[in-house]
């Protein structure tokens, strides 16, 4: 078998500066304490265990990551029933079924042998996780939305980010090649053991403040003019500041001001923001509450500020 083929990755950044930079040619506008604990992931090769509210970032950072690293992206999505065989990986049934068929119909049978066989590494349906630990070069495996998954999950993943191996009881440990940098991100909709938080760094992703999140609207939607988008996120912070059953996140201020754009809006008005409420909010209660009032109290104190 030959050799794999070289393949030359982007250096690691040397410092929090550099991943600051380094990010930002991947669009990515990252502050310095999530910076900081993402140089730390890289330097000590440690898991990163992202919460945060929807929509604030997480999973795009481990895109922008694999991006900047030029590495693979391997990723689980996380739901209510997953398991190991949809995640890490299961036997060719299939497969170790024709091999016993063709086992009898030659009528030479060693059991032992067969045996050994049906449970040969070539037998492995490899799924993401044992994907990402047999990698050439190492991989950004994300764990996205861990806490969608039941609790028994969480025990099956120590393994993996303590030791950077899955244990299959047929074959033994397979040990990463190249020890992935992997980030997991989670809503907070249900608590993850806190065995799982000891084995990565931690960081709570909140929303950006205003400049922040100017930049990026500045970056993802680059047609909106500087009033425009000052409006579209002065609104958005302060309807954060309300009491809805889901404050809308950074993806929705994007989306909300590429859709105003495409709505040929110049600027924020009470006939425009009622009609685009669905873009920012997913939850008719929220919408009724806007529309209710609320819109009308956010714009007039943005005409106080001279914003519209």
């Amino acid at each position: 078998m030959s050799p794999p083929r070289i393949i030359a990755r982007r250096p690691v950044p040397d410092s929090v500066d550099a991943v600051i930079a380094a990010l930002d040619t991947q669009q990515y506008v990252c502050d310095r304490p999530l910076a900081t604990v993402v140089f730390l992931a890289l330097k000590l090769q440690r898991p990163l265990f992202l919460e945060g509210e929807p929509g604030v970032g997480k999973t795009e950072l481990a895109k922008a990551l694999a991006a900047m690293l030029d590495a693979p992206l391997v990723r689980v999505q996380c739901y209510e029933g997953l398991d190991i065989a949809q995640t890490a990986y299961e036997w060719n049934v299939a497969r170790q079924m024709i091999e016993i068929r063709l086992a009898e119909a030659a009528h030479e049978v060693d059991h032992d042998r067969l045996a050994r066989d049906l449970y040969a590494r070539s037998m492995l349906i490899e799924r993401p996780l044992l994907q990402a630990l047999t990698q050439a070069y190492s991989p950004v495996l994300l764990i996205d939305e861990l806490d969608r998954a039941d609790e028994p999950f969480d025990a099956f993943l120590l393994e993996v980010l303590a030791e950077n191996q899955i244990t299959i009881p047929e074959l033994g440990a397979v040990r990463a090649t190249a020890a992935p940098l992997t980030l997991i991100t989670s809503n907070r909709t249900r608590e993850v053991h806190d065995a799982l938080k000891r084995r990565c760094l931690y960081h709570w992703v909140d929303y950006p403040s205003v400049e922040r999140e100017l930049q990026i609207v500045a970056l993802k939607a680059p047609g909106a003019s500087e009033r425009l988008s000052r409006q579209v996120v002065e609104f958005v912070q302060r309807m954060r500041t309300l009491d809805l059953y889901k404050a809308p996140g950074v993806a929705e201020t994007i989306d909300w001001t590429n859709a105003l754009l495409a709505l040929d809006a110049m600027s924020l008005d009470p006939d425009n923001v009622q009609q685009t409420l669905g873009v920012l909010l997913k939850y008719q209660d929220d919408i009724t509450r806007l529309r209710g009032g609320e819109a009308t109290r956010l714009l007039d104190e943005l005409r106080a500020k001279a914003l519209v």
